[in-house]
């Protein structure tokens, strides 16, 4: 192949399927996988979602489980993205060498580790990830695996409340990812129905209108579609709005009134 159609395909990759989602629609629906399930992230692309993503916080999937699920999705057009615990380099890296198109960070508190989990995505001298790519599709460019990543702050505490501006100013962040149970536990209130509790629904307003004044995207983990419309009539422009299990449950209830007629 000539160098220059190589070049030519690496540039397209630094456009992620992400990136057409968000230029594409706002907003943007996405699902949630918690368990290395083969079929889930593909239901959720057929159903029309435009984004999944993987939990190797709190779910029952690592590496190797999210490595092989990225694979399975490298011709469906989904996006994808991997939520991990903390902005510990050596995860990341392994998650965004497989293809992740983003990656959301838990329990961010202050600009310093904001600017850790960029650089946990960003090669020497820009940060401290290792080059590695996992698979042909990525290339072989450093500079297009870099432009392609997006990188999350999760808010979900009152301290991170309070820092908000320091860490909608990092360099590098692409966008704020709420998560309003543990936002709503940390401010004294229970996590179910915590987006209509009203001094919890008044800190989500606020984080989204710091995030927007800063120009980063704003996204939201909804847990249901009544919740994700909330959130969208608000501005959000990624919306969580359910988990493998959930979507499961519901359809077996489901299908279970249909067929007792109750």
């Amino acid at each position: 192949m000539p160098a220059g159609s190589r070049a030519g395909e690496d540039r397209d990759r630094a456009v992620s399927t992400l990136h057409e989602a968000l230029h594409a629609a706002t907003p943007i629906w996405g699902g949630w996988i918690t368990g290395p399930t083969l079929i889930g992230p593909e239901e959720f692309a057929r159903a029309g979602y435009h984004y999944v993503g993987f939990d190797a916080q709190h779910g029952y999937l690592d590496d190797a489980d999210i490595a092989g699920l990225l694979r399975r999705l490298e011709h469906v057009r989904i996006a994808t993205a991997a939520r991990l615990p903390n902005a510990d380099s050596a995860p990341i890296g392994r998650v965004l060498d497989a293809g992740a198109d983003a990656v959301f960070i838990a329990m961010i508190e202050s600009a310093e580790q904001a600017a850790a989990a960029v650089a946990a995505t960003r090669y020497p001298p820009r940060g401290v990830r290792s080059f590695g790519p996992l698979r042909a599709g990525l290339g072989l460019d450093p500079a297009v695996h870099e432009t392609a990543v997006s990188v999350f702050a999760m808010i979900e505490t009152a301290a991170a409340f309070d820092q908000l501006d320091a860490i909608c100013a990092v360099d590098g962040l692409a966008g704020i990812y709420v998560g309003p149970a543990d936002l709503a536990i940390s401010m004294g209130h229970p996590p179910v129905g915590s987006t209509r509790h009203p001094d919890v629904l008044d800190a989500i307003v606020g984080i989204h209108r710091v995030a927007t004044q800063a120009g980063l995207v704003t996204g939201i983990h909804a847990n249901d579609g009544e919740t994700g419309h909330a959130m969208a009539q608000l501005g959000f422009q990624m919306i969580t709005l359910a988990a493998e299990s959930q979507a499961l449950r519901r359809g077996a209830i489901e299908h279970l009134r249909e067929a007792t007629g109750q």
